[in-house]
């Protein structure tokens, strides 16, 4: 080799090395994402909801229609695609979900969009969606919110109960509403019937939640009083709780005059317990009055 290819190569080298070198200086900052991650976790009757999702803002542009175009496949989101995951069977909107881990999937319309739960859950974005892994695909309404602007991709439940809630998908001004349903009954019923059966002693608070259930779903309002009775057998501590409940479940029953004697108990035991500002005094009045009318 002469020496001026030599001197080449060794200028070369350096070079080399000098941007290696740069490179593994180059400082390591975590820097705020755009679209923030989420994790959302929910329980709903006796079922647990987790939503994996990221929080694009709107930034000043048109939504849908805009970066999220009509009548195309949509990850619910930014990044990886939405990903949630439920503990127990449930249904959406009717249709039936087996427990397990999913992908959701959106195509947003203007007057409806189609709802899709997708059995391949580790997917970024929705580049490799593929329509033959859909579970289920249902349509659902918009709404659109009047007065105000969502700036950041929300993803919540509200109007939990029992063995409901509903599902939002809420950005800018629209809202996409999504029924949820889950077995409650089915699974605590016979659970509650075997401990009932067992010999062994139960607690008031027990007997309480137990006659509360059945009254709240419309169970057996017999077997209810019942168990409200025998829990007031040893003059529990929570005893103006359950003569409330009694009250309750009597007046459903059409007992009137044994529902206001059950009432009017609860309160003066609860002024005891709690004085005379008891939330069960002004309860107890409300269904005294109701059954007056």
């Amino acid at each position: 080799m002469n020496p001026r290819m030599l001197r080449s190569l060794v200028v070369a080298m350096s070079g080399l090395a000098l941007v290696s070198g740069l490179q593994a200086q180059t400082p390591r900052i975590d820097f705020p994402a755009a679209s923030p991650a989420c994790t959302l976790k929910q329980r709903v009757g006796l079922t647990d909801i987790e939503i994996v999702y990221s929080r694009p803002g709107v930034k000043n542009r048109t939504i849908f229609g805009g970066i999220v175009p009509y009548g195309q496949v949509w990850r619910t989101g930014a990044n990886a695609s939405t990903k949630i995951t439920f503990s127990t069977p449930v249904k959406l909107n009717g249709n039936d979900i087996p427990a397990g881990t999913y992908a959701l999937f959106t195509i947003p319309g203007e007057t409806e969009w189609t709802i899709i739960i997708n059995k391949n859950a580790a997917q970024f974005g929705a580049f490799q969606y593929n329509q033959k892994d859909d579970l289920v695909r249902f349509k659902v309404k918009p709404v659109t919110l009047a007065e105000t602007t969502i700036e950041t991709f929300t993803i919540e439940f509200n109007h939990i109960r029992d063995e409901s809630a509903v599902l939002d998908l809420v950005w800018e001004k629209t809202v996409v509403p999504i029924h949820l349903e889950v077995d409650v009954t089915g699974k605590l019923v016979p659970q509650i019937e075997a401990a009932m059966a067992a010999p062994d002693k139960k607690s008031d608070g027990f007997y309480f939640q137990a006659a509360t259930f059945y009254y709240n779903h419309d169970l057996d309002l017999k077997k209810a009083l019942d168990w409200v009775n025998a829990g007031l057998a040893d003059n529990p501590r929570i005893a103006y709780e359950l003569l409330h409940l009694k009250a309750q479940i009597l007046a459903k029953q059409g007992d009137k005059a044994g529902a206001i004697a059950a009432a009017k108990q609860s309160s003066e035991l609860a002024i005891k317990a709690e004085g005379s500002g008891s939330s069960f005094v002004k309860m107890n009045q409300d269904l005294i009055s109701s059954l007056q009318q």
